[in-house]
């Protein structure tokens, strides 16, 4: 091939991704004489060429989304990384057996739905969300005020911080008295797995399968626990919102939020995606299972039916003493109408 073909063929790589993807530089290098390697970018990129197939679909949809490759991710938690007397609590929670998936590549959303962009949605399809509609949902009882709090009667048995709170939605996040004016770029909250999926639909998207959500979480690192390595806060930084101090007492707020972060406030991780960890909660489109094999697997996407939906990253509210879920192995569940104070989501495509 001459230099003035080879030049040709790079240019409308680089022509062919820029038409599909709005204008990033495609990350496709002419590397031989007839194939493109360093792939980092969708099948588009990928056919070199042979791309008269385009979808328009990777053009405005992929706007603050991530590309991640296909590639071979080890999911779950190896026992041996998590501190002693709490291997058995996320064994229970079906982290093992660690076993490999190969996993297709997909875009995710970079940042975490906000407020602004659920606000949109809203908008445009006038839609209400379950929580509206079942008027309540349930608050940590640390955020409420003191008039709030007089009104609740009940509380979950198992998790008595945790209250029902009449008109609490993504509206007004701890019910009356409370708005979202200040937080638009805060993660929306509130919201269940069946308004998550309406939302991502809305946009020509859907939610990321937990093997794909945990692909992303990793960020390349595999066996660690957070996107970044094994340590909570490298250097003394912290990369994460969680729970610090006494939980469900005392929160210190030494990551500066006592409660959610705008969805681009922390470091994103190799990948370029942010709050993969911490912050809140974020939907997954799998049923949930505890049980797993080590066998090899292609793109799962959990059982084919169930009563709940996994959720994945943990939250502002989770503390190593109670709720060492935020790492990128861990994981948790909650049908799929249900909402909270710290659960939202992001998209996948």
């Amino acid at each position: 091939m001459t230099t003035r073909l080879h030049n040709i063929l790079s240019a409308l790589c680089l022509l062919i991704y820029a038409i599909v993807t709005g204008g990033d530089a495609c990350k496709c290098e002419a590397t031989t004489k007839n194939s493109f390697t360093n792939l980092t970018k969708p099948e588009q990129c990928e056919n070199g060429l042979n791309s008269t197939k385009l979808n328009n679909k990777y053009n405005s949809n992929t706007v603050d989304m991530v590309w991640i490759p296909k590639s071979d991710v080890m999911l779950g938690t190896l026992a041996s990384s998590l501190p002693r007397g709490v291997v058995a609590t996320y064994r229970g929670d079906g982290e093992q057996p660690v076993r490999k998936a190969t996993v297709s590549g997909f875009y995710l959303d970079k940042f975490e739905v906000s407020n602004r962009k659920f606000r949109e949605f809203v908008d445009a399809k006038e839609f209400v969300t379950e929580a509206e509609r079942f008027g309540d949902s349930f608050v940590m009882e640390n955020y409420l005020s003191d008039e709030v709090k007089a009104s609740i009667t009940e509380a979950v048995a198992a998790a008595p911080w945790w209250l029902p709170v009449a008109g609490a939605t993504w509206l007004h996040p701890e019910g009356s008295g409370s708005d979202i004016d200040s937080r638009s770029d805060h993660p929306v909250l509130h919201v269940s797995w069946n308004d998550a999926t309406s939302y991502c639909k809305w946009k020509g998207k859907r939610l990321p399968t937990e093997a794909e959500w945990e692909t992303g979480c990793r960020g390349g690192l595999e066996g660690r626990l957070y996107p970044w390595g094994n340590t909570d806060t490298p250097r003394g930084n912290h990369y994460m919102n969680i729970w610090q101090g006494v939980f469900p007492t005392t929160n210190t707020g030494e990551d500066g939020y006592l409660a959610t972060a705008p969805v681009s406030s922390f470091p994103a991780n190799a990948l370029g995606l942010h709050h993969m960890v911490g912050n809140v909660w974020e939907w997954t489109a799998d049923w949930w299972t505890a049980s797993h094999t080590a066998e090899p697997a292609v793109d799962p996407k959990g059982p084919r039916a169930g009563t709940d939906r996994v959720k994945k990253g943990g939250s502002f509210m989770c503390h190593k003493d109670y709720c060492y879920r935020y790492r990128c192995g861990a994981r948790s569940h909650a049908t799929a109408d249900s909402s909270s104070h710290n659960l939202g989501f992001r998209c996948a495509l």
